[in-house]
C-alpha cells in the first residue's frame, strides 16, 4: 500500500471512518488538478467509483452518482455512487482543494478488497493513499 503523502489529510480521513452502522475503509486520491480542470475532476471521480464499485462486488454499468444538489444534507463537491436498482450506498466521496490542487476523499463498506482497489489505481497512474478504518 502507498505511503502517506498527506498525513493531516489522512489523519482527517481516518476520522470519517469512525465506526458507526456500517465498517467503513477509505481512500485519498491525490491529483495535480485545479479548480479551472472541473470536466477532468469529475471524470477521475467516476473512474475511481467505478474502480471501488467492481471491488465491493457491483457491476459498475448498474450504478450512478448522486450529486445531491438538492440535499441540504450534501455539501458542494461531495458525491455518492449508488446502485440503480435500490440505491444502495456504494462509496462517497469529497473533492478538497488544498493548496491550489484537488484531493478526492473516497469511503465505502470495509469488504471492498482494498489491496486490489489501490493496486489497480496504482497501475492506472494515480497517487492513492490508504485509509484502513477501525
Amino acid at each position: 500500500m502507498s505511503d502517506v503523502i498527506d498525513e493531516d489529510l489522512y489523519e482527517r480521513t481516518k476520522a470519517l471512518l469512525e465506526p458507526g452502522d456500517i465498517d467503513l475503509n477509505g481512500l485519498i486520491v491525490h491529483t495535480d488538478l485545479t479548480g479551472d480542470e472541473e470536466p477532468q475532476l469529475h471524470q477521475l471521480t467516476l473512474e475511481v467509483g467505478e474502480h471501488i464499485a467492481k471491488h465491493a462486488g457491483f457491476d459498475p454499468v448498474d450504478t450512478y452518482v448522486y450529486s445531491g444538489n438538492d440535499d441540504s444534507e450534501f455539501g458542494i463537491n461531495q458525491h455518492q455512487g449508488r446502485t440503480l436498482e435500490d440505491d444502495e450506498f456504494i462509496w462517497e466521496c469529497q473533492q478538497l482543494l488544498r493548496d491550489g490542487t484537488h484531493d478526492i476523499v473516497f469511503y465505502y463498506e470495509a469488504d471492498a478488497d482494498q489491496a486490489a482497489l489501490v493496486a489497480d489505481l496504482e497501475a492506472a497512474g494515480h497517487r492513492v493513499t490508504s485509509v484502513l478504518g477501525a
